[in-house]
Protein backbone atom coordinates (compact mmCIF):
# COMPACT_ATOMS: atom_id res chain seq x y z
CA UNK A 1 0.00 0.00 0.00
CA UNK A 2 1.57 3.28 -1.39
CA UNK A 3 1.19 6.01 1.70
CA UNK A 4 0.39 9.82 1.23
CA UNK A 5 3.77 10.45 2.41
CA UNK A 6 5.44 7.92 0.09
CA UNK A 7 3.02 9.18 -2.87
CA UNK A 8 4.44 12.95 -2.48
CA UNK A 9 8.24 12.11 -2.41
CA UNK A 10 7.28 10.17 -5.76
CA UNK A 11 5.51 13.48 -7.03
CA UNK A 12 7.79 15.23 -9.54
CA UNK A 13 6.98 19.12 -9.18
CA UNK A 14 5.83 20.79 -12.36
CA UNK A 15 6.88 23.95 -13.65
CA UNK A 16 4.94 27.16 -11.72
CA UNK A 17 3.32 30.09 -13.66
CA UNK A 18 5.15 33.04 -14.48
CA UNK A 19 5.83 35.42 -12.69
CA UNK A 20 6.27 33.15 -9.58
CA UNK A 21 9.33 33.84 -7.82
CA UNK A 22 11.74 32.65 -5.16
CA UNK A 23 12.11 34.45 -1.96
CA UNK A 24 12.42 38.19 -2.39
CA UNK A 25 9.65 40.15 -4.64
CA UNK A 26 12.44 42.35 -5.93
CA UNK A 27 13.58 38.99 -7.82
CA UNK A 28 12.35 38.45 -11.75
CA UNK A 29 13.79 34.62 -11.93
CA UNK A 30 11.07 32.40 -12.07
CA UNK A 31 11.36 29.16 -9.58
CA UNK A 32 12.73 26.24 -11.17
CA UNK A 33 12.37 23.08 -9.63
CA UNK A 34 14.37 20.67 -11.24
CA UNK A 35 17.76 22.66 -9.70
CA UNK A 36 18.51 20.48 -7.48
CA UNK A 37 16.58 17.41 -8.76
CA UNK A 38 17.90 14.22 -9.42
CA UNK A 39 18.11 13.22 -13.20
CA UNK A 40 15.33 10.02 -12.38
CA UNK A 41 13.17 13.13 -12.10
CA UNK A 42 14.23 15.01 -14.73
CA UNK A 43 12.89 11.81 -17.09
CA UNK A 44 9.87 11.80 -15.24
CA UNK A 45 8.93 14.83 -15.90
CA UNK A 46 9.63 14.89 -19.74
CA UNK A 47 7.57 11.31 -19.78
CA UNK A 48 4.74 13.60 -17.79
CA UNK A 49 5.13 16.29 -20.42
CA UNK A 50 4.47 13.42 -22.99
CA UNK A 51 1.57 12.27 -21.46
CA UNK A 52 0.04 16.24 -21.19
CA UNK A 53 1.03 15.71 -25.06
CA UNK A 54 -0.50 13.23 -25.95
CA UNK A 55 -3.57 14.38 -24.27
CA UNK A 56 -3.54 17.25 -26.13
CA UNK A 57 -2.87 15.53 -29.10
CA UNK A 58 -6.87 13.87 -28.65
CA UNK A 59 -8.46 17.10 -27.53
CA UNK A 60 -7.07 17.99 -31.39
CA UNK A 61 -8.48 15.40 -32.59
CA UNK A 62 -11.74 15.55 -31.16
CA UNK A 63 -11.75 19.03 -31.42
CA UNK A 64 -11.47 18.35 -35.48
CA UNK A 65 -14.18 15.49 -35.80
CA UNK A 66 -16.81 17.87 -33.91
CA UNK A 67 -15.79 20.61 -36.31
CA UNK A 68 -16.27 18.26 -39.29
CA UNK A 69 -19.67 16.72 -37.48
CA UNK A 70 -21.03 20.69 -37.24
CA UNK A 71 -21.85 21.11 -40.31
CA UNK A 72 -22.69 22.54 -43.20
CA UNK A 73 -22.15 25.71 -41.58
CA UNK A 74 -19.32 24.42 -40.14
CA UNK A 75 -18.60 25.99 -36.31
CA UNK A 76 -15.49 27.38 -37.11
CA UNK A 77 -15.77 29.24 -34.18
CA UNK A 78 -15.39 26.25 -31.36
CA UNK A 79 -12.87 24.44 -33.37
CA UNK A 80 -10.80 27.79 -33.46
CA UNK A 81 -10.88 27.83 -29.60
CA UNK A 82 -9.89 24.11 -28.79
CA UNK A 83 -7.23 24.58 -31.26
CA UNK A 84 -5.99 27.72 -29.62
CA UNK A 85 -6.35 25.89 -26.09
CA UNK A 86 -3.98 23.04 -27.78
CA UNK A 87 -1.33 25.41 -28.96
CA UNK A 88 -1.03 26.80 -25.56
CA UNK A 89 -0.78 23.11 -24.26
CA UNK A 90 2.04 22.79 -26.49
CA UNK A 91 3.97 25.99 -25.78
CA UNK A 92 3.76 25.37 -22.40
CA UNK A 93 4.91 21.85 -22.66
CA UNK A 94 7.56 22.81 -25.26
CA UNK A 95 9.09 25.58 -22.71
CA UNK A 96 9.47 23.31 -20.41
CA UNK A 97 11.28 20.64 -22.36
CA UNK A 98 13.66 22.66 -23.52
CA UNK A 99 14.36 24.05 -19.96
CA UNK A 100 14.71 20.64 -19.09
CA UNK A 101 16.91 20.16 -22.23
CA UNK A 102 19.41 23.18 -21.30
CA UNK A 103 19.43 21.84 -17.89
CA UNK A 104 20.84 18.63 -18.67
CA UNK A 105 22.90 20.16 -21.62
CA UNK A 106 24.74 23.11 -18.91
CA UNK A 107 24.39 22.59 -15.48
CA UNK A 108 24.36 18.65 -15.51
CA UNK A 109 26.58 18.10 -18.25
CA UNK A 110 24.80 15.54 -20.10
CA UNK A 111 25.09 15.74 -23.38
CA UNK A 112 23.56 12.44 -24.48
CA UNK A 113 20.45 12.78 -22.36
CA UNK A 114 20.04 16.38 -23.66
CA UNK A 115 20.16 15.00 -27.23
CA UNK A 116 17.39 12.63 -26.46
CA UNK A 117 15.51 15.73 -25.60
CA UNK A 118 16.18 17.53 -28.55
CA UNK A 119 15.26 14.94 -30.50
CA UNK A 120 12.03 14.21 -28.71
CA UNK A 121 11.32 17.78 -29.23
CA UNK A 122 11.97 18.00 -32.76
CA UNK A 123 9.95 14.97 -33.57
CA UNK A 124 7.30 16.54 -31.67
CA UNK A 125 6.99 19.49 -34.17
CA UNK A 126 6.81 17.41 -36.69
CA UNK A 127 4.31 14.82 -35.59
CA UNK A 128 2.45 18.64 -34.84
CA UNK A 129 2.78 19.78 -38.23
CA UNK A 130 2.14 16.81 -40.26
CA UNK A 131 -1.21 16.22 -37.84
CA UNK A 132 -2.33 19.80 -38.56
CA UNK A 133 -1.91 19.03 -42.34
CA UNK A 134 -3.58 15.59 -42.07
CA UNK A 135 -6.63 17.66 -40.15
CA UNK A 136 -6.63 20.15 -43.20
CA UNK A 137 -6.53 17.42 -46.38
CA UNK A 138 -9.41 15.98 -43.81
CA UNK A 139 -11.37 18.62 -44.52
CA UNK A 140 -12.13 17.76 -48.49
CA UNK A 141 -15.82 18.74 -48.64
CA UNK A 142 -14.37 22.32 -47.40
CA UNK A 143 -11.33 21.94 -50.38
CA UNK A 144 -13.14 20.42 -52.81
CA UNK A 145 -10.43 17.90 -53.45
CA UNK A 146 -9.25 14.36 -52.10
CA UNK A 147 -5.50 12.84 -52.38
CA UNK A 148 -5.89 9.59 -51.03
CA UNK A 149 -2.60 8.55 -51.51
CA UNK A 150 -0.98 12.02 -49.93
CA UNK A 151 -3.20 11.19 -46.73
CA UNK A 152 -2.17 7.48 -46.76
CA UNK A 153 1.37 9.34 -46.56
CA UNK A 154 0.65 11.56 -44.08
CA UNK A 155 -1.18 8.89 -41.92
CA UNK A 156 2.04 7.00 -42.16
CA UNK A 157 4.21 9.68 -41.74
CA UNK A 158 2.58 10.34 -37.84
CA UNK A 159 3.07 6.77 -37.27
CA UNK A 160 6.34 6.56 -37.86
CA UNK A 161 6.95 9.84 -36.04
CA UNK A 162 5.30 8.44 -32.81
CA UNK A 163 7.24 5.07 -33.22
CA UNK A 164 10.23 7.72 -33.53
CA UNK A 165 9.10 8.93 -30.11
CA UNK A 166 8.85 6.09 -28.43
CA UNK A 167 12.37 5.22 -29.01
CA UNK A 168 13.87 7.89 -28.28
CA UNK A 169 11.51 7.92 -24.58
CA UNK A 170 13.24 4.62 -24.33
CA UNK A 171 16.51 5.54 -25.11
CA UNK A 172 16.50 8.46 -22.34
CA UNK A 173 14.72 6.21 -19.95
CA UNK A 174 17.42 3.85 -20.35
CA UNK A 175 20.63 6.24 -20.89
CA UNK A 176 19.26 8.45 -18.02
CA UNK A 177 19.62 5.40 -15.55
CA UNK A 178 23.26 4.89 -16.81
CA UNK A 179 24.02 8.02 -16.11
CA UNK A 180 22.70 8.04 -12.58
Amino acid sequence: MITAEAEAESAVPTVPEAGTVRGDPELKEPTWPWKDAPIRALVQRIHQLQAERAQAFHRLEEGHHQYLRSGPPYDFPSYRSTVHEVTQAFAAASREVLAVEAELAGPRAQPLLAGHVRSLQQLEQTRLATVALLQLMGTQELTGQEDTLQLHQLKMKVIKTMEAISEVLQDLRFDAESAE
